[in-house]
This record gives structure tokens, sequence and C-alpha cells, in this order.
């Protein structure tokens, strides 16, 4: 059988069908108020957008297990960056995985692999921190997660906080041919 132009769109369009379709169940709802966006006072802030759909619907489309882990770390990872950032900060699907970015650099993200779910700071390396291990021939590190109770919220708070004041310039490494140059 010869494809079409037009099939062989419409099969790369069937993923996201796939996971609108999961963030539109009954998961979705109940995911959106774990994670949404009270102030502690208990009122939604106009200016603390919730987590994104497409985050939650990735979430969704994992094993029970793995969107428990998914859960939580979007849960803190959105909590953490919202307070501490006024302005700049973006979080969307990114390469088919959720990541979160200061001023259109990459700071922090998970995605799952065959047997766990991996946590990936870009500029880990330079966190210095025990737990992240190096990741890739650049400044990344990351953790692994096969159990939401084996993530640490104290040091995933404490490597997100270095995540905002050590950061190297990803946005650009493309202009730069490879190479990487420190922002902060």
């Amino acid at each position: 059988m010869v494809k079409t132009r037009t099939s062989a769109a419409s099969e790369r369009k069937e993923p996201k069908r796939a996971l609108r379709k999961a963030a539109s169940r009954s998961a979705a709802p109940k995911i959106g108020k774990t994670i949404g966006n009270k102030t502690p006072s208990g009122s939604t802030a106009a200016s603390r957008p919730p987590i994104h759909a497409d985050i939650l619907a990735y979430n969704a489309a994992q094993s029970a297990d793995d969107t428990h882990i998914c859960d939580v770390l979007a849960k803190t990872i959105h909590a953490t960056l919202m307070k501490r950032i006024a302005s700049g900060l973006e979080h969307k699907i990114w390469h088919r995985h959720p990541v979160w970015f200061i001023e259109g650099n990459p700071i922090v993200g998970y995605h799952k692999l065959k047997d766990c779910v991996r946590l990936l700071f870009w500029s880990g390396q330079s966190f210095d921190e025990p737990g992240l291990a190096p990741e890739g021939s650049f400044k990344a590190a990351e953790a692994r997660y096969t159990s939401a109770k084996r993530i640490s919220k104290k040091d995933l708070n404490r490597w997100l906080l270095k995540s905002i004041s050590i950061q190297w310039d990803y946005k650009n490494i493309v202009k730069r041919k490879g190479k990487l140059e420190r922002l902060k």
C-alpha cells in the first residue's frame, strides 16, 4: 500500500489526539483540581496560570504509577517556580516532553523512559548537588524515579531554586555553534 501525504499527516496527528482524549477523561479534571493555581489564601490568582493542559494530558497518558510521579513533579515544579519568578516563566510540551523555561531558556523538565521517569535540569551539573547525575556532554543533570515516594520534595525544591540562579544559555546554543555561555 502506498501512503499518500494526507494519510501520513493524519497518522502524525493521532498521538496528539490520544493525548487530548486522555486529558479530557475523568483523570484530567482530577489532576487539575490537585494542580490548580490556588494562592495561600485559597483564592484563584489571575497572575498564576494553571499547569498547561498539554502537560496534564502528557501525565494522564502514562501508566497509573508514572502518572502519579509526573503529577508530583509537575505540581512541585510549577508551584515553586511560580512563587519565585515574576515574569518570563513559560511551560509547555517541548520535543514531546513537559519543560519549564525562563525567558525562553529551558531549565527543568521530565519525561518517561522505559523503566522510570527522568527529571532533567539543563544546568544541573553546575548545581554541585548529591542526587543529580550528569547527563550528556553539556551541563545537564538528571534524577530518575520509579515511584512517587522516592521524590524528595526538599531536594527537588532546592534544585529548583538553584535552576533559577544557575543557568547556562541553551536558548542560543545553535547561534553559538554548540558553545554554552553562563547566564547566571
